[in-house]
């Protein structure tokens, strides 16, 4: 994880100070890349402690094709009682969403939604015609709504032909952005495979760099394991392209703190080797193993 912590320095020394939507402030890089390579060790923080259950659990509803809060409070927890919470239950009871959410915990259009369950208009355009019998008809024109599975289409494509460079999921959809909690900030992933091993590269537009990168760091490397898993293959590279890369100016003393640390032995991965279809995996299917890290570094989350 040294790439991830150069990256921290890199913005502490060289970031503008900016303003925000969420009216924090933040020091801020853009346009940046990181490679960590998938095959030595996970790429989970070892300089604080990673909640790794919740990136188990919000990986796992995302490929549900979830958009309900609280049922990955029920992946997470076991329960759906509302004193569980996520790190979802602030954005789906955010004071410009709350009003627009359909049923407690509704999130909208999100990322699983978005990569189970694209929407794709079909037109149908109005046209005469003629049947057998020489009868004329006015066939009325339309529009219906196809739903485009991104993700099982993902694995196909990657089983029939890995070297195609079409292999890619998209959860930012520009005509459903209103239709969102949150806009996606992990919105573009293209997987590659060569020498029969499955790389990723993802680009997010907006990384948070003290709370959420870390988090979407290990949840890009284990979607990488599970594909590749289901497709036969090894692991790879996982490439992470950052957009906006900041730290909020409310989270700079705990990343000097972090940088403080000198990073442990990264740990390894163990999944239920037995499943080759990616919705079928569990909680209990996937271990981290050998794990330690320096005690947890708390910060508030910018809403």
């Amino acid at each position: 994880m040294k790439p991830y912590l150069d990256l921290l320095q890199d913005i502490l020394d060289n970031g503008q100070q900016r303003e925000d939507r969420t009216g924090t402030g933040t020091l801020s890089v853009f346009g940046r890349q990181v490679r960590y390579d998938l095959k030595d060790c996970f790429p989970a923080v070892t300089t604080k402690k990673l909640a790794w259950k919740s990136v188990v659990s919000e990986l796992l509803w995302i490929i549900e094709g979830s958009g309900d809060e609280r049922r990955l409070a029920e992946l997470l927890h076991g329960t759906r009682d509302e004193d569980k919470t996520t790190i979802w239950t602030d954005n789906a009871t955010a004071p410009n969403w709350k009003n627009l959410a359909q049923f407690r915990g509704d999130l909208g259009r999100i990322y699983g939604v978005q990569w189970r369950r694209w929407r794709t208009p079909i037109i149908h355009r109005s046209d005469t015609f003629k049947d057998e019998f020489g009868n004329t008809y006015n066939r009325q024109g339309g529009i219906h709504i196809k739903e485009v599975d991104q993700l099982t289409s993902l694995i196909e494509g990657i089983r029939a032909d890995p070297y195609g460079r079409r292999h890619i999921i998209s959860a930012w959809n520009p005509g459903e952005i209103e239709a969102m909690a949150l806009p996606p900030c992990h919105c573009f992933v293209q997987f590659y495979v060569a020498g029969n091993r499955l790389s990723c590269q993802m680009y997010q537009r907006s990384c948070d760099m003290f709370l959420g990168v870390p988090f979407n760091i290990a949840s890009y490397g284990l979607l990488t394991h599970l594909i590749a898993q289901v497709c036969d293959l090894e692991v790879g590279e996982f490439v992470h392209v950052l957009g906006d890369a900041h730290i909020y100016l409310n989270h700079v003393e705990q990343v000097k703190e972090q940088l403080k640390r000198e990073p442990l032995p990264g740990p390894g991965l163990e999944i239920n080797r037995t499943i080759k279809d990616i919705t079928k995996f569990t909680m209990k299917d996937i271990r981290l193993i050998g794990y330690a890290s320096h005690p947890a570094l708390s910060a508030d989350m910018a809403v």
